[in-house]
């Protein structure tokens, strides 16, 4: 037995030892595996991490980096760094023009920036969104000061023609006979199609003394067109002026300048006390300041009033109110408005218009400019105009382009302004009585 008992226990040792040689064996095995793979998994980092520097170095030396090209472009608020902007058609046209062309001696550095800045405002296709240039900066600063050389006029773009907005008061422009309304479709013979507003201007201006030919269309029944040769002047506008009227007090505001809120004021402090009504000109005012058309509303409408609702390009609106005594919101008023009052006109008659009761709007509808220009001042005494709002009435009207209605429509034909009638103030007169 004990044998039997010592040959089995041989057995078991032998199996047991077989056993431990097998899973060492395996245990080896597995241990190469596991090796292998961790070798593939280096072999595979280390080629990831030469790959991504040599990636990384080359976006560093990549002009393009980010760029979207033309094809893939981007709408203006997605843009969040102008990096984004693949400018190199720019630069290739701008090189092969510098190689190429053949008068390229007359072209400066200043013409090709200035013209550009222009082009890619006219992507807006808002007229009233422009580049300035130094001595166009000038001029505006002049017209909104109220002293210029030119013939005293107010010009815009109206369903793409050049149109008169407003002749000035007394100017060379009504002197000469400009109406409101006028389609300028020539400035010394040279068409103006496709003109932009800001060429069209500096034409038409010019010093003291010196004459140009503008041929107009105006649809007055015999629709055709006509040459008005304007011998310019120097201009001084005062921005308000004030006459009583047997016992109405007549205010013309022809624009809204830096000092039109504070002429206004003194001017109503000189009114006397027992005006039984009050007129207020706004014709062929082509407007000025916002901030101006609010200061004036504060001495017509009681304090707090809604003047204007500014809605912004996300929609956002932004009310103003009037500040100030409301001396005259007391007093029946009426406004007199045309074709040629625009902007910050269109802002004070609309304001008085929906928060008074005793405010008649009187003449034929306003000209529609709706929107808010925001001037920046540039490098190089230059300057741009943004539109950056469009402007509501109180009531939330849109005027851009539609214009305000007069309660009461009078016509004022070639015929009064040739006999120097003025049935519109007439009218005005008449309702104050």
């Amino acid at each position: 037995m004990n044998e039997i008992k010592e040959e089995n226990e041989k057995k078991d040792e032998v199996i047991d030892t077989v056993k431990t040689e097998h899973n060492s064996n395996a245990t080896k095995s597995n241990k190469h595996v596991l090796d292998y793979y961790l070798k593939l998994v280096m072999i595979f980092l280390v080629l990831a991490l030469v790959f991504w520097i040599g990636f990384e170095r080359g976006q560093e030396n990549n002009p393009n980096k980010g760029q979207v090209s033309l094809d893939k472009s981007l709408e203006l608020k997605d843009i969040k760094d102008k990096s984004q902007v693949d400018m190199s058609l720019y630069w290739e046209v701008f090189d092969k023009l510098k190689e190429k062309y053949v008068d390229a001696e007359k072209l400066t550095t200043e013409e090709l920036v200035y013209n550009s800045i222009r082009g890619m405002l006219s992507a807006t296709e808002d007229p009233y969104t422009v580049f300035l240039d130094p001595e166009e900066n000038k001029e505006f600063n002049a017209d909104i000061e109220g002293t210029f050389e030119g013939i005293g006029a107010e010009l815009g773009i109206k369903q793409g023609i050049l149109t008169v907005i407003s002749p000035l008061k007394d100017s060379p422009a009504e002197r000469a006979g400009l109406r409101t309304g006028d389609k300028i479709l020539k400035v010394n013979d040279e068409s103006t199609a496709d003109m932009s507003i800001d060429v069209a201007v500096s034409k038409i201006r010019g010093k003291d003394g010196t004459e140009v030919k503008l041929t107009v269309y105006r649809a007055d029944g015999e629709e055709k067109t006509k040459d008005i040769l304007v011998k310019r002047g120097v201009i001084r506008v005062e921005s308000v002026t004030f006459e009583m009227k047997n016992n109405i007090a007549y205010f013309n505001v022809v624009r809204f300048g830096d000092d039109t809120a504070i002429k206004f004021g003194k001017l109503i402090s000189a009114m006397p006390k027992d005006a039984k009504g009050v007129v207020i000109d706004l014709r062929n005012n082509p407007g000025g300041y916002l901030d101006v058309a609010i200061d004036m509303a504060g001495f017509v409408l009681p304090n707090g009033k809604v003047v204007v609702i500014e809605e912004d390009k996300e929609g956002k609106k932004k009310k103003f109110y009037s500040r100030g005594r409301g001396e005259l919101s007391g007093i029946k008023t009426v406004v007199l408005i045309n074709e040629g009052s625009a902007s910050a006109s269109e802002i004070l008659a609309g304001a008085l218009k929906d928060n008074r009761e005793n405010v008649t709007l009187v003449g034929k509808k306003s000209y529609g400019k709706g929107s808010v220009q925001e001037l920046l001042n540039l490098k190089g005494d230059s300057s741009v105009k943004i539109t950056v709002a469009r402007w509501l009435t109180p009531k939330e009207e849109q005027i851009n382009e539609k214009g305000i209605n007069p309660d009461v429509e009078i016509e004022l034909t070639e015929e009064d302004y040739d006999k120097n009638r003025d049935p519109q103030l007439d009218k005005a007169l008449e309702l104050l009585k």
